[in-house]
Formats: C-alpha cells, structure tokens, sequence
C-alpha cells in the first residue's frame, strides 16, 4: 500500500482509534486477570462464582465481579447464567481461550505479550522525558514485568521448534551439534534458548551470557528446574568484554542484537570466541528490506516495541548505535562486516516474525 492508495477519511481513522482502545482496555483486563492468578483459577476448577474467584485468589470481591462481567461482555470469559443473581453466576474460561492465556508451552500463549506491553506503559512518563531530552529508559527501570514478559514470551518457541525445526533445517549446524560442540549463548536472557539448545542436543554443552543479572539469576533456575543444568553454565557479564578466543563451536545470539548499545564490538567479540571454523548464528526481527511508507503488521509490530522499548534501552547507554528494533538486514550485514565478518547469509529457517542469518568469517 502506497500513502496514495490508502484510506485517509476521518471515520476510518476515527473507527481503527475506537477499535484499538477497545483493544488497550482488553490488554488491560487480561494483565489483571493474569496478575491475580484469575484466568488460571477458572482453567484449573472449570467454573466458578464470583465470590469463589475473590476468596481463591485474594482479591476483593466487588473488582472481581466488575471484572468478570467486564471479561463476559468482551467475550473473554464465558457466564452460564447472565439472568442470576450476581454472586450466582458461573463463569468459565473456554479451552481455546485458556490455551492464549494459561498454557505457558503453547505457541499461542500470549499472556506474556500483555505483561510486556503493560510494563512498557507503566514507564511512559520515563519515555516521555527521554523523547524531549535524550537519554533512555534502561532494561533495568523496566522491571520485571518486561523482563518477565519477554523471556515467556519466546520460552515456547525456543523449547517447541528451536530443536526440532529450526536447527533441522540447517542440517550442517544440527549435525554438528548432535555430534557434540561447545556453544556460547551471547545475550540469552532468561536463558529459555540455551535451555532448548540444551535439551534438543545433549551430546553439547551450553554457556549463556548476558548483561542483565536478574536474568541470568532467573536462567539458573530455570536450567535446574529443566534438568539441564549439568551441561548449562551462565554467566553475568557484558559479552563485548569477553576474554575468551577461538573457543566455541557454535555461537548464537537470539533476537538482541538490535538492542545492544554495541552491537559491532559485540558481533567481533562473537567472532573471536568461535573456532576458524566455528558456526556464527543470529536470529532477529523480520522486518522488510526497505522502509516503504505503510507496512504489514509485522512491521507495525517491530517499530512499536521500537518506540516504547527497545530503542529506549539502548539509548540508556552512553554513545549507542542506537539501532532500533527495526533491523533490516542491510544494517546487520554492515554491523557484521564492521565486526571483519566476511559475509552474512540468510539461512533456510521460515519463521513470520523472525530471520535467521550465518555470519561467515
């Protein structure tokens, strides 16, 4: 769609804004009910009143009413019985809906989507101040529900198709780590893609890294609760400072390069730990080649986490490249050859809302 063929009249504008603030008060109303345990109470008893969700959950009875009517009228939740009194109704939560919203192994599980996008408001006088004056708003001012929401947000990905679809359809790269390699993780968060590379390759050991210490606290956790721990080390630390050379077979960095205030030092530091002939793999957003006006959802998407997230952390460092979460692949290719890559290849990983690249020595 070029900005001529598009539907420029007030009543389509006035009509997406109406239809996105009915939006904005369904993430909302999701975020309560995910952060008082609601929708996970009706998921485990199959039905219940309004004074069985308050006294289950904590939580003061009349909030908790508005809110299940508020969720029954947006067609959230289900009432069996609308006519009874109010204390008497029964309310449900549909299987497909409990799947969105309470099953954390699901592709579909968004409830962490909502948390991030709620922790990221919760700091817009922060953003504000820093679209006026310069500076950011850092991964750490953002607390944990962004941090939280990320990690859970990607963790079914990586568990479901990072070991059984992505890696196979790179055959070279998954055979080399079924035979067994050494893999560093650079910017691995709360550790969810380690854990997976870790389950899915066993004969391979793992090594996360990343800047964030309540991240890599949470990773540890999460690496002994998986049973993977014996092969899963983390570390705190910035990874463009690693000491490290020609260690690993296999380096990846999921979906953070963009953010990084050093995103070249960190790409050459990436270079100098893999082996001469060691695997370099980065895995971030697809977005189009080109900037082109009006764009597809995917890219709507990108420039909005842009805008209230990851540009901001970035610019909470001082001298960032300040790349954004738009990252077209022309400006990792320059990164890469920048860092003395040789090249970047696209790989044969199909994916909506990510691409995956080999950097070649």
């Amino acid at each position: 769609m070029t900005t001529a063929t598009m539907d420029t009249s007030a009543d389509t504008l006035a009509g997406r804004l109406f239809e996105s603030v009915l939006g904005t008060l369904d993430v909302w109303s999701i975020y309560v009910g995910e952060q008082l345990g609601l929708y996970d109470h009706l998921h485990r008893t199959g039905a219940a009143t309004v004074p069985e969700m308050a006294q289950a959950v904590g939580a003061d009875g009349r909030y908790v009413r508005e809110w299940a009517e508020q969720q029954a009228a947006s067609g959230l939740i289900m009432v069996d019985d609308p006519g009874a009194d109010p204390d008497r109704r029964r309310f449900s939560l549909p299987a497909g809906h409990a799947e969105v919203l309470c099953d954390r192994d699901s592709l579909n599980y968004l409830a962490p989507f909502v948390r991030l996008i709620v922790g990221s408001g919760k700091q817009i006088p922060a953003l504000l101040d820093a679209y006026r004056n310069g500076g950011g708003v850092s991964w750490e001012q953002f607390g944990a529900d962004v941090r939280t929401g990320q990690a859970d947000m990607n963790r079914p990905w990586f568990i479901n198709a990072l070991g059984s679809e992505w890696f196979p359809n790179v055959p070279s790269l998954h055979e080399r780590l079924e035979a067994g390699a050494r893999a560093a993780d650079v910017g691995c968060g709360e550790g969810w893609s380690t854990i997976a590379m870790a389950a899915a390759y066993p004969a391979s050991t793992f090594e996360g890294f990343d800047i964030d210490g309540p991240s890599i606290e949470a990773a540890r956790r999460h690496a002994a609760d998986a049973g993977v721990a014996d092969r899963v080390t983390f570390t705190a630390g910035d990874a463009a400072d690693l000491s490290l050379e020609d260690a690993f077979d296999v380096v990846t960095a999921f979906e953070c390069i963009h953010d990084l205030p050093r995103p070249v030092d960190v790409l050459g530091t990436m270079r100098r730990i893999a082996k001469p002939d060691g695997r370099v793999v980065v895995m971030d957003e697809a977005v189009p080649d080109e900037f082109s006006g009006p764009g597809d959802e995917v890219e709507r998407l990108m420039y909005g986490f842009s805008l209230f997230l990851c540009l901001p952390d970035s610019m909470s460092h001082a001298d960032s490249a300040a790349t954004g979460t738009v990252f077209r692949p022309e400006v990792l290719r320059s990164y890469a050859t920048r860092a003395g890559f040789s090249g970047v290849e696209v790989l044969p990983i199909d994916n909506d809302l990510w691409r995956f690249y080999e950097l070649v020595h």
